[in-house]
């Protein structure tokens, strides 16, 4: 695939060299993937993001403070790499905290997508990318004032057992508090050898409740797939982690002679770029999918050819849709290749690249974009859908889909 890069998925191959990260608002956490983009509190802020892609490894996320609506994501600020770097390197020698002292200059910058790991959540955050993980099974956000709230518990798991809902706020974990920790810091705490006991203090509807639970081994499936009648075949993708770019190729192979697709991407907060780029081509034959500059240079990512190209294609996206996802929506959507359906995408289009400082820490800086085929920074902006549908979303496709011959 000519101009695609390669992945190597360890933190400790970042001084090998610079690395392409589209930054997504998810990340590990208590068991998948941690942070929120929804929320109905517009006080909340995401928490860290799983590593995205690269021509080397890297993790990626975005800063601690609140979040501004999709709308507001202009133009971000740059940290300086030399400047982090400097004062990470200062910090070491004066016996402080190299990734403190390295976050503070990222802050300054005003580049609100850069971020600063340690190196076990770095690599916590590349386990994540075979879609396994050790944990309880929960996604959280922290809110403006600090609390960290559970925003989704993953059914058959340690938590979804123990009765933990979405909405419940944790208070503590093994007696640590953790209102007004980083969402990283959370996840640090909840991480650990499978087996191993956990205790959360959690409060709901007032009420405090004592919960101990045992971390497992889990995984999650990014792809799914299901039929309608009519022979419409839905792949849903929750996430480009490894392997599901060529799940997308097999359902496509594998749905009915003459049917219709429709891809849903709605609440894909986006991953690996490489996956990303695989399932774009299961519906392209060659040609340019995206294009992205890395302090000027430019560069482009390309589907592989043999894709299915006749079969109609409806894209289901929404405000959850993001960098990656919003990278196939816009390849497939410039192309004549789907019609886009839902609402406007979440609009995280610049590219991340990693700085490893003298305690082993990472930095993520802002140093690019990406564009779509037809030349659209979608930074800030996002996808507008062809056919706009808060509700009943499906319902809409399907209606396109009948549009062009597809179903009853």
């Amino acid at each position: 695939m000519p101009g695609l890069p390669a992945f190597c998925l360890r933190p400790r191959d970042v001084r090998r060299g610079a690395v392409l990260t589209l930054v997504f608002l998810a990340a590990v956490g208590a068991g998948a993937f941690t942070g929120s983009w929804d929320h109905p509190d517009p006080g909340r802020s995401a928490g860290p993001a799983a590593l995205v892609a690269g021509t080397e490894p890297s993790a990626t996320g975005v800063p601690p403070g609140p979040r501004a609506p999709a709308q507001a994501h202009r133009e971000t600020g740059t940290a300086d790499r030399d400047a982090v770097a400097r004062a990470a390197a200062e910090a070491v020698a004066e016996g402080k905290s190299a990734k403190s002292a390295a976050q503070e200059v990222v802050s300054r910058s005003g580049d609100r997508w850069g971020a600063v790991y340690d190196q076990g959540e770095y690599e916590a955050f590349a386990d994540d990318l075979d879609g396994r993980w050790t944990g309880v099974g929960l996604w959280a956000g922290r809110l403006r004032d600090g609390r960290i709230e559970i925003d989704r518990v993953q059914p058959g798991s340690p938590a979804a057992r123990a009765g933990m809902r979405a909405g419940d706020r944790l208070l503590s974990i093994d007696g640590q508090g953790v209102t007004g920790l980083a969402v990283a810091e959370v996840v640090a705490l909840l991480r650990g050898e499978a087996g191993t006991p956990v205790v959360l203090k959690l409060t709901r509807g007032g009420a405090d409740l004592t919960e101990t639970v045992r971390r497992e081994q889990l995984r999650s499936e990014p792809v799914t797939v299901r039929e309608l009648p009519g022979g419409i075949t839905v792949i849903k993708v929750a996430s480009f982690t490894r392997g599901s770019g060529d799940r997308v190729r097999s359902a496509v192979r594998a749905a009915p002679p003459g049917g219709g697709v429709m891809l849903d991407l709605r609440g894909n907060t986006g991953g690996l770029v490489a996956e990303a780029v695989t399932a774009a081509s299961a519906f392209l034959d060659g040609g340019l999918v995206a294009t992205y500059d890395v302090r000027g240079a430019q560069r482009a990512l390309y589907a592989t050819p043999g894709g299915d190209t006749a079969r109609p294609l409806v894209a289901l996206i929404d405000g959850g849709t993001m960098s990656a996802a919003e990278l196939v929506t816009g390849a497939l959507q410039d192309r004549g290749r789907a019609v886009a359906v839902g609402t406007r995408t979440f609009g995280k289009g610049s590219v991340q690249m990693p700085t490893e400082l003298p305690d082993g820490s990472v930095a993520e800086l802002t140093v690019g974009t990406y564009r779509t085929p037809a030349g659209r920074s979608l930074d800030g902006t996002g996808i507008t859908p062809d056919l706009a549908a808060a509700d009943g979303v499906e319902e809409r496709a399907r209606t396109v889909l009948s549009g062009i011959g597809v179903g009853p």
